[in-house]
């Protein structure tokens, strides 16, 4: 597809593609782990900053770097403004909770704790909002960056709502729920003069979704036919028996903490190739092939990583982790340069929601 203006078309490798490499990235790793270590954690933020000032620095769209405008200081400030609104809720949770226990006001108790899960389930969805418009106001590209107008104080509602529905259900819709948050946060969102639009939908990821909700059950199942079968063996003694139901058990236990993480990756592996294929930004369409095992090897080398550096393999883990999304992620369409025009969405002051504080990833 050709491009308008002769800007290169976004049909190839080359128009998003991540030129960084560790042996570079390695001092700033060295020193913000080093800082890191001797503020007590408080340089993080500003770590965070230099971290994807190299990252977008080196992250080409199109013809183009993408430039990373956040700061540290932007970033400490959100910290404070969370930690003021989630203070209360663990002061609760430490000192008010016991109180009502030790007088016997359970039901008193039990809502102020449902309250408790309640708020901060809200406030989670917003921070996921927020977190989002936050980096998108300070990525630049060509002059132009993106951001929202929306402040995310509906999606916290509609965030909780869906979840609370998911929880009360059992987790069923679970993948209805999810495509329409995706939905609802980036159709917020705009980068220039253009809305993201999205259209996910939950069709296709219904049955692995079932398989990964049916692993309980099937693993219930299997242990009860195998402890059946020992018990009724007519060979085996009461010794044998005892030995053969504990290792019943101890294999399913592995089983189930091997099975859901996997399977729980296997859905969200392709959760993702969908959402981006359904996102669009004006002509730009999206594509995005990692596959569950090759978020497998980046979860294992990361934690390889950091075995193996005695902890210091942590500070790679940003650079892997967006490296990885560049490498797998593909642009396809057109770009008008004459359309190009300055967001007009409000640019927040500072890094909003716990989300970005904590670094929860937004994508």
């Amino acid at each position: 597809m050709e491009s308008q203006a002769g800007w290169p078309a976004a049909d190839d490798d080359r128009t998003l593609r991540f030129t960084g490499n560790w042996r570079e990235y390695f001092p700033t790793a060295a020193t913000n782990a080093l800082l890191i270590i001797a503020t007590l954690g408080i340089y993080r933020f500003w770590a965070k900053a230099r971290e994807r000032r190299y990252l977008w620095s080196r992250t080409f769209v199109i013809d183009d770097t993408l430039e990373w405008t956040g700061t540290g200081g932007e970033m400490f400030v959100g910290f404070l403004l969370v930690l003021a609104i989630i203070l209360p809720f663990f002061l609760v949770f430490q000192f008010v909770l016991p109180a009502l226990m030790v007088r016997g006001e359970t039901a008193l108790a039990f809502a102020t704790f449902a309250l408790f899960y309640v708020g901060l389930m809200y406030f989670g969805g917003v921070a996921r909002f927020r977190a989002l418009r936050y980096r998108l106001s300070r990525s630049w590209w060509h002059g132009i960056r993106g951001g929202s107008d929306d402040r995310g104080w509906g999606y916290g509602v509609e965030f909780l709502g869906r979840y609370a529905l998911v929880v009360i259900t059992f987790f069923i819709p679970f993948p209805w729920a999810t495509t329409k948050l995706w939905n609802r946060r980036w159709g917020a969102m705009t980068f220039g003069p253009s809305n993201f639009e999205c259209d996910l939908t939950s069709e296709g990821l219904k049955r692995r979704w079932a398989a990964l909700y049916l692993v309980p059950p099937l693993l219930l199942l299997a242990m009860g036919a195998m402890i059946a079968l020992l018990a009724g063996s007519p060979d085996a003694t009461a010794a044998s028996a005892k030995v053969g139901i504990i290792s019943t058990f101890a294999i399913v236990i592995l089983a189930f903490y091997l099975a859901m993480p996997l399977m729980t990756l296997h859905w969200f592996a392709k959760f993702y190739r969908h959402a981006a294929a359904a996102t669009a930004l004006g002509d730009l369409r999206f594509e995005f092939d990692a596959r569950t095992r090759d978020w497998l090897k980046l979860f294992i080398g990361n934690l390889a990583l950091v075995v193996f550096t005695l902890g210091f393999g942590l500070a790679f883990w940003g650079y892997r982790n967006w490296s990885f999304v560049v490498r797998h992620t593909h642009l396809y369409g057109t770009v008008n340069p004459e359309a190009l025009t300055q967001s007009r969405t409000l640019s927040p002051r500072e890094a909003e929601g716990f989300a970005d504080a904590f670094d929860v990833g937004a994508f």
